[in-house]
Order: structure tokens, then C-alpha cells, then sequence
């Protein structure tokens, strides 16, 4: 005798199938790093994962030493033999070098661990999930006070980003058109009762700012932070920075 499937058995297998693969496809948030020893020197991988944003970052440590940061927003494209991270790149700090615009990335989760087959093959371990009051990504607007003057936004080729995200920050000047490339700078970070801390692990111009300590008062007003203080050659400084949706969908 044959079984004929019902409309209901149909309809649950087909939603574990699509479970399936939704789990498949799916990167859990998050920031993901995987150190490697070669030839005496530690390369830090880092990938962070925010909605639909994705950057990848590489440097050396001890000796400090810059290698290579690219970004921008992603999808999954599945096959039956494997997973591709796809990413519309916004900026490459190789850009000059390579002119790549756009990544595909072999991928797979084992796991909380995301492995990336791409240049080499890594495997990256999540971070410690943490919150803050600045958590999310930001674009500079514009110098404070607020006075009614232009922002920069959206819009705008020439951006700066920060994301800031399980107690790190990054911050990247770029302009999405003729994609140049001004630096990145990261570490981590706290916020906490209007006083934002920063310990800088990574800067692309000067690798000596490298363990530097910063200090600034921070306040939040609707969707805008201004950041106040003063820069590193003692001036004072205000920039207000206005709140940037990572999810395109």
C-alpha cells in the first residue's frame, strides 16, 4: 500500500526543510576573531556581523602592525554544495591595489564558530556578547554645537562609520564613489554615565597609537551622540553623529 502524503505532513516537511536552511544560512550577530602564529608574527582576524553589515579586519600584533580593512553590506547565496557570503563592498583599504568592489566568501557555521574559506581558511570564535549605550552603527553629521548647519548623511559618498558593537568600536573614512580610503582605527571601548573610554588596538595611519587611551563625554539626544572633548593634540573637540540603520531589509 502506498502512503500519499497529506497536505499536512507536506506542509511540515516542507518547514523543517526551510528551517534548515534558514539555519544554514543564517550569522548569528556578532564578532568573530581567530589568531594565528607564522614566522614569529600574531595576525588578528576579526569579522563583525551586524544585521546585515559585515567588515572584516587584519592586523599584527607585537609588533603593531596594520594589514587590511573592507566592509559593506551582505547576503547569503546558497547552493547545494555550499554557502557564498556576498558582500557589496562600501569600502577596501586595498582598494588602490586590487580595485575589488565586491566579495564572495565560501563560508559555514560549526557550531557558535564561523569558518571562512576565503584568502586562507579561518576559523573564527565568537566574542562574549556584551551591550552598551552607543551600541550600533553611527555616521559623522556634522562639528557641534547643534546650530542648524548641513549634516552630512546618508546620501553622502564621503562617510566616516563607526560601529560599535560587544564592547569594541571602529571607526572608517571612506567615500562609497571613487572608493578612497582615508583609515580605520579600533579596540575597545566603554560608555558609561556620559563618559566614553576608548583603547585603541588597531589604527591604520600611525601603528605607535597603538595602546593609546582616550577619554570623551558623550550624551545622547534622539537619534544624534555628541561626542565632546578634546582631540589628540589637546584642542577641544565636538562631533555629533547621527544613528545609521545596518539592516537593508
Amino acid at each position: 500500500m502506498i502512503n500519499i502524503p497529506t497536505k499536512e505532513s507536506f506542509l511540515f516537511y516542507f518547514l523543517i526543510f526551510v528551517g534548515n536552511l534558514v539555519g544554514h544560512s543564517q550569522i548569528p550577530t556578532g564578532i568573530y576573531t581567530d589568531t594565528i602564529e607564522s614566522n614569529g608574527k600574531k595576525s588578528v582576524h576579526q569579522v563583525k556581523v551586524n544585521d546585515d553589515y559585515f567588515i572584516y579586519n587584519e592586523y599584527e600584533i607585537a609588533p603593531n602592525n596594520f594589514i587590511k580593512t573592507v566592509g559593506g553590506f551582505f547576503q547569503i547565496e546558497n547552493s547545494a554544495s555550499n554557502s557564498l557570503l556576498v558582500v557589496l563592498l562600501e569600502f577596501n583599504s586595498d582598494y588602490e591595489k586590487d580595485s575589488v568592489r565586491q566579495l564572495s566568501i565560501p563560508f559555514s557555521m560549526e557550531g557558535a564558530n564561523f569558518k571562512m574559506n576565503w584568502f586562507q581558511e579561518l576559523t573564527l570564535k565568537p566574542n562574549n556578547h556584551s551591550t552598551q549605550d552607543l551600541d550600533g552603527g553611527w555616521l559623522f553629521a556634522t562639528k557641534g554645537p547643534d546650530t542648524g548647519q548641513e549634516r552630512r548623511g546618508e546620501e553622502n559618498t564621503r562617510k566616516t562609520l563607526k560601529l560599535l558593537m560587544d564592547n569594541t568600536f571602529q571607526w572608517i573614512a571612506y567615500d562609497t564613489e571613487s572608493f578612497r580610503f582615508s583609515g580605520t582605527g579600533g579596540g575597545s571601548y566603554s560608555a558609561e554615565n556620559g563618559i566614553y573610554k576608548e583603547h585603541i588596538e588597531f589604527f591604520s595611519k600611525d601603528n605607535s597609537r597603538v595602546g593609546a587611551k582616550l577619554e570623551f563625554n558623550y550624551k545622547l539626544k534622539g537619534d544624534d551622540w555628541h561626542h565632546t572633548g578634546k582631540n589628540s593634540k589637546g584642542e577641544p573637540m565636538y562631533e555629533i553623529w547621527s544613528k545609521r540603520e545596518l539592516s537593508r531589509l
